[in-house]
């Protein structure tokens, strides 16, 4: 009888006990695969003790200009695009396209978010350059490619693991969809709009 590759064991071992739950087969041979299911615990435990102790000894990085560890940023990448995809609204934008609208939401983000978005000039603020991560300067690096629904929920929900603040129990839904209105269309104003947003104040005024 030919040898049998460990890992072959392993996914034979588990096909073995699944087959047994749903009474398809013979019950798995538990002292056969205790080792290969002890080292999988042992490893699991070994990992959670490693990484208690890396955090707890301040190890893991807590400063704001450090480098982000990659299991981090794998983690705050992944559980946005997974909140985004399931929570994002997918209608319309309520707000209409028009002059009223867009200066309510020029209005309401130079309020809110220009001191670490920037103005029309597209400079960078103290702050926005302190922020972890960096805040993009809307300006120079916008949102008009992104949809509607995504944005709400950005400028709603505000995004974990960054300096990006959730303004649902400062704005309502229609104030926020007025900024969402304004950032899709941030690079097509109408002309009125456009004075407005070319008046707001640069973030980096008297520095």
């Amino acid at each position: 009888m030919p040898r049998v590759p460990r890992s072959g064991m392993f996914f034979r071992s588990f096909a073995g006990i699944g087959n047994a739950a749903a009474g398809k087969g013979p019950r798995p041979n538990w002292e056969e695969n205790k080792g290969i299911i002890w080292g999988i615990v042992l490893t699991l435990l070994l990992g959670l003790i490693g990484g208690y102790f890396s955090i707890s000894g301040g190890y893991f990085p807590a400063n704001a200009d450090g480098k982000p560890p990659a299991v981090e940023k794998w983690m705050a990448r992944t559980s946005l695009n997974a909140a985004l995809k399931r929570e994002a609204p997918q209608t319309a934008n309520p707000a209409a396209f028009n002059d009223q609208n867009l200066i309510a939401g020029i209005k309401f983000y130079a309020v809110n978010c220009a001191v670490c978005h920037g103005a029309s000039d597209g400079m960078a603020s103290h702050i926005a350059k302190g922020l972890y991560q960096h805040a993009p300067q809307l300006a120079k690096r916008g949102v008009e490619d992104d949809p509607e629904g995504e944005t709400f929920w950005l400028v709603k929900h505000g995004i974990r693991l960054t300096g990006m603040p959730s303004f649902g129990s400062a704005l309502t839904d229609e104030e926020i969809w007025q900024i969402t209105l304004f950032l899709k269309h941030m690079d097509s104003l109408t002309p009125a709009a456009d004075k407005v947003w070319k008046a707001v104040p640069s973030s980096t005024s008297g520095l």
